[in-house]
């Protein structure tokens, strides 16, 4: 045998009910209660959600004060870690310390018959614009009438030139900020000129019962052109704008035209409508990655839209619901208006590694990453921030505060969602919903406090609101339907450990694994993978198996063995090589005629050295194989058989740790298959070598006297 399996330790650990789980003490928070936490100058909910993701805090503090063109930012992460939430928290501080942008205008262009004229403004000066040119298009159809009588009367114009110049002079004097600007006196001018073109051109009609022509005047049509259409408005006092689109869209992002109606007089300029990128100039705008994938329609489009306007840093309203040609010419004739907007772009990291090869030059104008951690290290400074968060939390949802031992369940909870002792999850929604459901329960038994006992009532309601599946497939163990056994000593049969996972919840359960062998020369074969039930990770474990045993028996090489390995009872198929351990075990007993305590299940990876290494899912598998056990009856002597490498990561609901500190239940670990199979089986590695080597011989013997006889002369 190799001498690296020799060198092995041959002792598996017991654990203690202490080691189960992570004992936080309530003691290393300064308050008897959550609303103890909040206080004038406290800290929002947001802040100390950022101290558990310090990191990404740092990238995205940098990124939005990096005003450069070009630096967009992409936060990654899973949904719930606070990606959403944080990030427009950071951009309403980073915006608070810019003042508002301009307001962008469209203005009929008198010098072409199409294209309207887009102007940026001061803050606010777009909408005392628009009222402006309002007031002066009521008083100009107030007094049209008598401007036409008397230039009938005078045969000049000379009056209605007063009036323009008075109107338009007061508009001036009540905006200071056009006084000056050439545009607007050119505009100005053009707006003289037009009015006084189309009324010297008007004539009265000859018809005596028609209203001398005036209502061909009197339409929106014509007052339509002097009026100001404001797309973006701001205030003096106003921030730079901070903008969230949750259900992206071509017309919600770029803008419109709005429809109008084959009787509708309105000029073109004035059913224009801005998106979301022209409201974010000079500011931020957040999206959703996966909104915008989700748009099958229009996705592709939409980001390839967003594309060139990264790229050109130009925009231009687009009529996106005509397919007349006239929608068309009005469209092609526009100028694309400069827009400067900061882009943060929210995703997954699996759609973006999914998109980066295809959309490389897309992604590139998204140089700030922002990576929001999924777990942090369990501190005290995390603990406090978490407290914090929890209280300020309480206070928005005007909820009851918790107790620090409600907070410690709390804590343990987020610990129990990462499965890891040492690091605690970050699934801030989570949390959020623990707490509200914990508030019930507690308003239910009429606490004005939220205690550990409400926390461990709304864990417990939420598994078993979702235990159906795991309850039926436990009913078929204990009614004998599905094969399982939980006492005595079996030859060439183990219980392995499966994890159902089923989106909402996820359980174990156990399965059991047989294995035969005899004489042959086809090796190690597993029934599901012939079948084509076994999947490619459960696989590559077997073939980790199966060196292993070429290893170990070296001298023996070809080994003149055939080993049969089955799932029972699976019909699903079966992925994943958390059952190696299991597997070689069950072999290892048919070789040897060596029997396997049934009350044992096992669940581990290996590798070719025999090393056993850490598994998913494993408080859900302990957890599932002892609500099994104790349905058919606890005796003492069931138990789970782990990788020492996953001792960390336990974290078990308290039926089962009160179990083990009884000694009705007990949980060992193991280092590497020696450690392992002594515990199963009261034998160490070298005991079921020796016998392996005899059965290993004598199948060889038994080949060689069945194989056909070669005669020569």
């Amino acid at each position: 045998m190799s001498t690296s399996t020799q060198s092995q330790s041959t002792s598996s650990t017991l654990l203690s009910s202490q080691q189960l789980t992570l004992n936080i003490s309530a003691k290393q928070f300064n308050f008897a209660d959550t609303s103890e936490l909040i206080a004038a100058d406290s800290k929002s909910a947001q802040h100390q959600a950022w101290v558990a993701q310090s990191e990404a805090k740092k990238a995205a503090e940098f990124g939005l004060n990096l005003q450069q063109a070009g630096f967009n930012l992409l936060a990654l992460g899973e949904p719930g870690t606070g990606r959403t939430t944080l990030m427009l928290s950071a951009m309403h501080e980073a915006a608070s310390k810019q003042v508002a942008p301009s307001d962008l205008i469209a203005l009929h262009q008198f010098d072409s018959n199409t294209k309207p004229l887009f102007l940026k403004l001061a803050a606010g000066v777009g909408t005392q614009l628009k009222q402006g040119l309002d007031q002066f298009v009521r008083q100009l159809a107030k007094e049209l009438a008598n401007l036409l009588e008397a230039k009938i009367k005078d045969n000049a114009t000379t009056l209605i030139q007063d009036f323009l110049n008075a109107q338009i002079g007061t508009i001036k004097a009540n905006i200071p900020q056009i006084q000056a600007d050439k545009q607007f006196t050119q505009y100005f001018e053009l707006l003289q000129k037009d009015i006084l073109d189309t009324l010297e051109a008007w004539q009265p009609s000859a018809s005596a019962d028609s209203d001398n022509n005036l209502d061909a005047l009197m339409s929106e049509g014509f007052f339509g052109r002097y009026r100001v259409n404001v797309l973006v408005e701001h205030t003096a006092n106003q921030h730079a704008p901070v903008i969230y689109d949750n259900d992206p869209s071509l017309q919600s992002l770029f803008g419109g035209v709005e429809s109008a109606g084959d009787s509708s007089t309105t000029p073109d300029f004035m059913r224009l409508r801005a998106g979301n990128l022209l409201r974010a100039d000079g500011g931020t705008l957040l999206l959703h990655l996966r909104d915008i994938l989700a748009d099958e329609q229009n996705g592709s489009q939409l980001l390839e839209k967003l594309h060139r306007f990264l790229r050109n840093g130009t925009l231009q309203i687009e009529d996106l619901t005509s397919s007349s040609s006239q929608g068309s010419s009005f469209v092609s004739a526009q100028d694309a208006i400069p827009v400067s907007v900061k882009l943060v772009l929210v995703a997954t990291r699996e759609d973006y590694y999914e998109l980066i090869d295809e959309k490389y030059d897309f992604f590139s104008y998204f140089p700030i990453k922002i990576e929001f951690a999924e777990k942090v290290k369990a501190s005290a400074e995390n603990y406090s921030a978490y407290a914090a968060f929890i209280a300020q939390k309480c206070q928005q949802f005007d909820c009851s505060h918790f107790t620090a031992d409600a907070v410690v369940a709390l804590l343990q909870a987020m610990h129990r969602l990462e499965e890891d002792q040492t690091r605690i999850s970050t699934k801030f929604a989570v949390l959020e919903k623990l707490m509200l459901e914990s508030a019930a329960a507690a308003e239910l038994r009429g606490a004005k406090l939220v205690a550990q006992e409400d926390v461990k009532a709304a864990i417990n309601r939420k598994y078993a609101r979702h235990s159906y599946i795991e309850a039926h497939a436990r009913d078929s163990i204990v009614d004998n339907e599905l094969m399982i056994n939980v006492h005595g000593e079996t030859v060439g049969q183990i219980n392995g450990l499966t994890h159902i996972d089923l989106a909402d919840a996820s359980f174990g359960s156990p399965v059991r694994i047989s294995a035969n062998c005899y004489a042959g020369r086809l090796d190690v074969l597993t029934i599901d993978r012939e079948v084509s039930m076994s999947g490619p990770t459960h696989d590559k474990g077997v073939m980790i198996l199966q060196s292993w045993l070429h290893t170990n028996f070296a001298q023996f090489n070809p080994l003149n063995l055939t080993a049969s390995l089955v799932f029972e009872q699976e019909y699903n198929g079966v992925d994943g090589d958390s059952a190696s351990c299991a597997e070689l075990f069950a072999l290892l007993s048919a070789l040897t005629q060596l029997p396997i305590k049934q009350g044992i299940a096992v669940t581990g990876a290996l590798n070719q050295h025999g090393e056993v290494l850490p598994v998913g899912g494993l408080n859900e598998k302990i957890e599932g194989y002892f609500r099994v056990c104790k349905d058919i009856g606890l005796d003492g002597t069931q138990g789970v058989l782990i990788p020492q490498r996953n001792m960390r990561h336990l974290m078990l609901r308290d039926e089962v740790v009160d179990a083990v500190a009884n000694g009705q239940f007990h949980i060992t670990t193991m280092n590497n298959v020696a450690e392992g199979i002594l515990h199963i089986t009261g034998h160490t590695l070298q005991e079921i070598n020796k016998l392996a080597e005899t059965k290993l011989t004598a199948f060889k013997q038994i080949l060689e006297a069945n194989s056909p006889k070669i005669f020569t002369k």
